[in-house]
């Protein structure tokens, strides 16, 4: 095959570089892409002929050449490399292939495919259908999954994974039963899947560097084995089994938590366990004198309560699980209150896209300052897996403000360090990325879509400025339903923003993918919108005719001088603004369903809860073996932190006095990851001895979030508009019980529990609480302390009456119990372990009443303590 040469110019000369052997060797040129669309241009029928072909991948052209790779069917080894660039700390930088066209499935003849050092975040399914692979080399990218089509790749004998984001891999794994090498170091790996035990023909496998806790016992079946490369994980036990392996010359655990291992592990003779806390413990003298002076832990009784620090530190744990930890010589003395209590949208001002996961804790005094860092720990409510979001706490100074955060996911806590206590919650934000553009440019790059990217170029800024940046993806199939439109696609939306009002002193070049399907060989220029977002009145504008879009195959580019928020769309529409609008707004809507619920020991114990449609049918299940009732209701949208309200009607009412109801309906507020269920009690006015009563439920809308569209805002308003869905209640014919409970109110003389500050428990309320006891009052009497012989002698003295035994058992329990601190919480504690979460609440609205109405009355006599910490709450409201 003839000599080829490419000179400085990029033009194509006759010496120098060869198609020898059919190898095309390029990637270490400069310009190595423009250099071969030239080459196929002018040697088309040489270069397909071509067996082993390696690319740069950091060239913007590699898009161009992405198109042609297909037409080489003869190739049998493909490079496809990035790192071939370095930032200005020496770090290699990734590839800008994302991507490929489903065309590689063509290339039957490929064995060896090395695509390292890219920005892939999943594998394209064109790669698992190229049967005769034998090597895949994927390291060095941010794959979060594995397709499990992965399994059809039957000849590969080499796979190369280290360095990526994989949390599980597939089943399919399994299949690879020719697989002779698996390098899957230094990922985020919690568990594997018993099919790698059929890897048969494995003899390196090696899993370090992940977030393994334990190893599937199958691993002993890998007999051909020969090193198992596990340091580094967090491993606290390993398979006996592991040591017979016959041909297993190395097994490293070095650096895991295994505080036992097996004997068999232990004698093994190539076994490496340095740095795992094994071993006899020292002598007592010897850890008495290693030993730290330990931090005494004080459990608090309920949410809402007092205590001291001293000097010399406390671990405060309170009922909830919340932790907070003042080391030694964090403050001299003082006096904290904490309060954790239900959010409310005037108080918590979420941003867009954010998702409640706690309620709100309370610390005072606010705004004192401490000598050293407070420890937090929030647990809060999981988050579906999504590597776009991720979880932070957030703290009220001023304003609301994010702070540096470490969470355990796997235990589902948050924690932070302060020096000064406020309000505190945690919540799940789209992931940002940040940086501090110096004086001689930088670029920055999304952790969700690589392929997302803004350069700064030197002079940009006279002194260092601090930008932030969120991406926001939008599937395809989502859009197409939201519109109603199979041939509109868009971007992800890309939310710039910085800590200056001042424009760039230069343009900043920003780097957007083309949206899905649409390539710059294929692009029809007309239907390209690029739209300018204004986060404040959530207006989108098109300015496509006002910067200068460039194109690759990938990508679309563009400069601005300041940061707001863009979005690029592929559409046929017209008025795209609007539509736009539209769509962003649907976007943080929820599709919910409403449920009314009644329980079958006792039908007039009413749940209600508002559910997100993809949780429903889980919840369902769950609450079915306790309760019944109608189906949910028709799906409704609701945004996040938005107001509704339910109202019994036609002959039923709540029967009680709770703090959130107002004029007979009861309060909610819709966030998306709590629970938004509530159980009440209801009565009516009707005659229930001869017949039923059948009443209803309805749903009606609140206040909306502030930061709220104002036309979504105007739809909300009128009568229809404010209705959401109507259940129907039925209350059977009532039963005689609890007939001689006017004889017995006279017979148990008044009583209060609790104290004035946390509010109190009345007679009155016990007798409440002892008409929804049934049979169950005895496993409830255990759990409030008294003992069993004291409850036969209950029952023996009101055998054949089951209301005295029920109003004994609670009234003997409050004598007991009157000056005891705790004994509410007690009395909830004891509901929730007999699973009567509906009386424990109960309970709590309750006590939050009377609490609430102590704090009005001494605050309007001034003698409140929080008077100090006024200006602040007014200034957060």
């Amino acid at each position: 095959m003839a000599e080829l040469l490419f000179g400085e110019t990029g033009t194509v000369g006759t010496a120098g570089v060869y198609l020898a052997d059919n190898r095309l060797n390029l990637d270490v040129f400069p310009n190595s892409c423009s250099h071969f669309s030239a080459l196929y241009k002018t040697r088309r029928e040489e270069v397909r002929q071509i067996e082993f072909l390696r690319l740069n991948c950091n060239e913007e052209q590699i898009g161009t050449s992405l198109a042609i790779i297909p037409e080489l069917r003869r190739l049998k080894s493909l490079v496809l490399k990035g790192g071939h660039l370095k930032d200005e700390y020496g770090v290699c930088q990734r590839g800008l292939v994302a991507t490929l066209p489903w065309e590689f499935s063509h290339l039957q003849h490929l064995t060896h495919l090395d695509l390292s050092f890219n920005s892939f975040t999943s594998l394209p399914e064109c790669v698992t259908e190229l049967k005769e692979l034998t090597m895949l080399q994927l390291c060095h990218n941010q794959l979060a999954a594995l397709p499990e089509s992965i399994g059809k790749l039957v000849k590969l004998t080499s796979f190369l994974l280290m360095k990526n984001q994989l949390r599980e891999l597939p089943g399919s794994i399994g299949e690879l039963a020719a697989l002779q090498t698996a390098d899957i170091s230094e990922n985020e790996l919690e568990r594997l899947p018993n099919e790698i035990g059929n890897l048969h023909s494995c003899l390196r496998l090696d899993l370090s560097g992940n977030k393994l806790t334990t190893v599937p016992a199958s691993l002993a079946n890998l007999m051909s084995l020969r090193e198992l490369h596990l340091h580094s994980n967090q491993l606290v036990t390993v398979p006996a089994s592991l040591a017979r392996l016959p041909d297993l010359s190395r097994l490293d655990l070095q650096n895991n938590s295994l505080r036992f291992v097996p004997p068999e592990i232990q004698n093994f003779p190539f076994v490496h366990l340095k740095g795992n806390p094994i071993g006899v413990p020292d002598s007592p003298e010897r850890q008495d004198r290693a030993k730290p002076k330990q931090i005494p832990v004080r459990c608090l009784a309920s949410d809402a309560d007092s205590f001291t620090v001293t000097a010399e530190g406390c671990n405060i744990v309170l009922p909830c699980g919340i932790e907070i930890h003042f080391p030694p010589e964090a403050v001299s003395l003082a006096v904290i209150t904490c309060r954790v209590t239900t959010p409310d949208p005037q108080q918590v001002k979420l941003r867009h896209h954010d998702f409640l996961l706690s309620r709100i804790l309370e610390l005072l005094p606010h705004g004192v300052q401490f000598e050293k860092e407070v420890l937090i720990r929030m647990p809060y409510i999981p988050p579906q897996s999504d590597c776009q979001r991720e979880v932070v706490m957030r703290t009220f100074s001023e304003s609301w403000s994010d702070v540096d955060t470490k969470v355990f996911k796997s235990r589902h806590v948050a924690c932070c360090s302060v020096l000064h206590f406020s309000w505190f919650l945690v919540i799940s934000r789209l992931k940002e990325n940040k940086c501090t553009v110096p004086l001689e440019g930088t670029r920055l790059f999304s952790s969700v879509d690589p392929n997302v990217k803004v350069t700064f170029p030197p002079g940009a800024v006279n002194e260092s400025r601090s930008v932030k940046m969120q991406v926001l993806p939008v599937a395809v199939d989502e859009l197409r339903e939201l519109l109603n439109d199979q041939d509109s696609v868009a971007s992800p939306l890309l939310c710039l923003s910085q800590n200056a009002t001042d424009n760039f002193l230069k343009p900043v070049k920003i780097q957007l993918p083309l949206p899905s399907g649409v390539t710059g060989l294929n692009m029809d220029r007309s239907k390209l919108h690029l739209l300018l977002g204004d986060p404040e009145v959530q207006d989108w504008m098109d300015i496509t005719n006002q910067v200068v879009l460039e194109f690759t195959h990938l990508y679309a580019l563009f400069e601005v001088n300041h940061f707001s928020w863009y979005w690029l769309w592929y559409t046929t529409k017209t008025y795209i603004g609007g539509i736009a609008k539209k769509v962003y707004e649907r976007l943080r809507r929820w599709q919910v369903n409403f449920l009314a619920l009644q329980r079958k020991k006792d039908p007039e114990q009413i749940f209600l809860q508002c559910v997100p449609k993809h949780k429903v049918e889980s919840v369902c299940k769950k609450l079915e073996p306790r309760y019944c009732g109608p189906e949910p209701s028709e799906i409704v949208e609701m945004f996040e932190g938005e107001q509704f309200f339910a109202g019994f009607e036609k002959g039923i009412e709540i029967d009680s006095d709770r703090p959130d109801c107002v004029d007979g309906r009861i309060g909610f507020t819709f966030y998306s990851h709590l629970k938004n269920s509530k159980e009440v009690y209801v009565s009516t006015v009707a005659d229930r001895k001869t017949k039923a009563v059948k009443g209803q439920v309805s749903f009606y809308r609140g206040s909306l979030p502030d930061n709220i569209p104002e036309e979504a805002a105007k739809k909300r308003k009128g009568p229809d508009s404010m209705w959401l869905a109507t259940l129907p209640i039925k209350l059977p014919k009532q039963k005689s019980r609890l007939h001689a409970e006017s004889r017995m109110e006279s017979s148990y003389p008044p009583l209060n529990l609790g104290d004035e500050e946390t509010g109190y428990l009345t007679e009155a309320n016990l007798l409440s609480i002892a008409r929804r006891i049934g049979v169950e009052w005895k496993n409830i009497g255990i759990n409030l302390g008294l003992s069993y012989s004291q409850l036969e002698r209950i029952e023996y003295s009101n055998r054949g009456d089951l209301d005295k035994q029920i109003l004994e058992m609670l009234f003997t329990w409050a004598q007991c119990n009157m000056s005891v601190p705790g004994c509410i919480n007690q009395l909830i504690q004891a509901m929730k372990e007999c699973d009567r979460e509906d009386i424990a609440e109960e309970v709590h609205c309750i006590i939050e009443l009377g609490r609430k109405k102590y704090h009005d009355s001494i605050r309007r006599v001034g003698l409140s303590q929080e008077s100090s910490n006024e200006d602040s709450a007014i200034a957060m409201e």
